[in-house]
């Protein structure tokens, strides 16, 4: 498989990542460093391993979780979204809600934005593409966009502010909605 293609599926892949980052960019100013390479490595590293994983299963696993996988990942981008939402209601500047660069909110997280890459590995190992590569190109992307994603939601939230946590939410909400409709259609 060609560069370009690669780079056009991890382009597209790492679209959700983006999207999330950009959202936890907004309601998270305290998120610094430390926290963004946490989140842009673990989203890179998901993005990596589970094209791997879908490859490895082959047709067999395709079946078995083509009927439930998108609604995964709908259900976990629609809590953390929701608990962004509620959250951004609360009084007062300090964010006492979950760091979404740790523990279990971040591997919801980056599991939920790399099930497609799952299925883009099982539809890899059905055209015979050997899957290293791919996957490599897959998560350096995917770890980049999200950096992207929270360097750009950084500066949108200190220009707006809390709103912005609604924002943000609300696209984790829209992202996960989207997800669950784009497979039942």
């Amino acid at each position: 498989m060609d560069f370009v293609s690669v780079l056009l599926i991890a382009l597209g892949l790492a679209m959700d990542a983006f999207a999330v980052a950009l959202g936890v960019g907004t309601t998270r100013q305290d998120i610094w460093f430390r926290p963004g390479f946490r989140l842009s490595f673990h989203f890179g590293l998901f993005q990596f391993m589970m094209p791997i994983l879908g490859w490895l299963g082959g047709a067999t696993v395709a079946r078995f979780i083509a009927g439930w996988d998108h609604w995964i990942a709908c259900v976990l981008l629609v809590y953390v979204g929701g608990k962004m939402v509620k959250e951004s209601f609360g009084e007062g500047e300090a964010h006492n809600g979950s760091d979404p660069t740790r523990r279990w909110t971040l591997v919801m997280l980056a599991l939920a934005t790399s099930i497609d890459a799952l299925a883009v590995g099982l539809s890899l190992a059905m055209i015979k593409v050997d899957i290293l590569y791919p996957s490599l190109v897959i998560g350096i992307v995917a770890a980049l966009m999200t950096a992207l994603g929270l360097a750009l939601g950084k500066r949108l939230g200190v220009q707006f502010g809390k709103r912005m946590e609604l924002v943000g939410g609300l696209i984790l909400i829209g992202i996960g909605l989207r997800v669950a409709l784009s497979h039942l259609a």
